[in-house]
């Protein structure tokens, strides 16, 4: 078994840096490890993933996920959604309204006239209760109270991290309320698969493929118009593997209204519900790959279109366009759309998703 001064020699991060106490709550850094001697680091501060450490195909490992290397610069990062879990709402609201139970509710505007990520201080912005249940696992919990961020019910949520021997990151996600309410919980992994560094090579070259035949068009302020478009003939077409880069700056309505791409893919399912296969990229430099599976409808495809080269961890750069995120979630603005997948959640029910992020290397 790996000491912790081992772990934290091959992520190059020290535990203490993480430690604080933030509104009466302690922070710190948690480390899995595989019996492949590959490392995930996460804090509990806004269950923020701040080192995957994985092989490239001549063995040498490096972090390919974007992140900071102390709780301080968690905290005040130029980009707030850095590798954190989002919730209660993951994407945008528009105009930050939605109707429930008859009653209009207003959301806090944090992204030009919408609502993103749960509003102003969502879960990516608490701490979380952690305990680390063995080498592999690690369970995060947040209770949301009564009306935070202009939502209804209290909702208490379980996050599970696994990492599996085979180099698997799982995230299992449970929720239940007490009143009726909205959720829509999802992980916003920054992925560089070439390895974090000063710059951060740009995504451009990875080869993507989506498994999704529909996409979400958006207006200029990245809302959903409603309609659900084919990808085919579409710089959205990742059904067949292409650079990331090929159609990033088409004479396109869609990329200019996202600077790139930030759509929601919807996912091909046999069944709602399934764990299925949503999207692969390598990297054909290292031969890093990276496979995900999800229980969700959508998954949004996010590529940095808005980083400007701010530090992240280790002396590392993050410009534009450095990484790729897989958001898998429910559409954006379901609850204004009465056909789009149902966010809401009961008394009655509960609210799980499973998504897993499996990295592997091709020669």
């Amino acid at each position: 078994m790996m000491s912790t001064t081992e772990t934290e020699h091959i992520c190059g991060l020290r535990r203490e840096d993480f430690q604080a106490t933030i509104n009466g709550k302690k922070t710190d850094l948690y480390f899995l490890k595989n019996n492949r001697g590959n490392v995930v680091a996460i804090t509990n501060y806004g269950g923020a993933l701040v080192a995957i450490m994985v092989p490239d195909r001549n063995g040498v490992k490096a972090n390919v996920i974007q992140g900071h290397d102390n709780v301080q610069d968690v905290i005040n990062s130029p980009e707030p959604y850095l590798s954190t879990l989002i919730g209660r709402y993951g994407n945008r609201i528009c105009k930050g309204k939605f109707q429930l139970h008859g009653k209009e509710y207003q959301l806090p505007i944090n992204n030009g006239p919408n609502s993103l990520h749960g509003g102003k201080k969502g879960f990516n912005a608490k701490v979380w209760d952690a305990r680390q249940m063995n080498e592999h696992s690690l369970v995060l919990e947040y209770t949301s109270p009564y009306g935070e961020e202009g939502f209804s019910g209290e909702v208490k949520t379980t996050v599970v991290y696994s990492f599996t021997d085979d180099n698997e990151l799982v995230i299992d996600y449970m929720a239940t309320t007490n009143k009726k309410t909205i959720i829509n919980l999802t992980s916003h992994g920054f992925f560089s698969l070439s390895g974090i560094a000063n710059p951060t090579a740009s995504i451009e070259n990875l080869i993507c493929q989506i498994n999704a035949d529909y996409y979400l068009p958006i207006d200029e302020t990245s809302i959903p118009t409603g309609e659900i478009r084919f990808v085919k003939n579409t710089p959205f077409d990742f059904t067949s593997p292409k650079a990331v880069g090929k159609d990033i700056d088409a004479d396109d309505e869609q990329i200019r209204n996202g600077a790139g791409y930030d759509h929601c893919f919807v996912l091909n399912k046999k069944e709602e519900g399934e764990l299925s296969f949503a999207a692969k990229i390598v990297e054909p430099v290292s031969g890093r790959t990276m496979e995900v599976y999800t229980t969700e409808p959508g998954v949004q495809v996010y590529t940095d279109n808005w980083a400007d080269g701010y530090k992240g961890q280790n002396g590392a750069t993050f410009p534009c366009r450095s990484a790729i995120c897989f958001e898998a979630q429910h559409f954006p603005d379901s609850p204004n759309h009465p056909y789009f997948p149902s966010v809401v959640l009961k008394p009655e029910g509960k609210y799980t998703q499973k998504t897993i992020y499996k990295f592997g290397v091709e020669q």
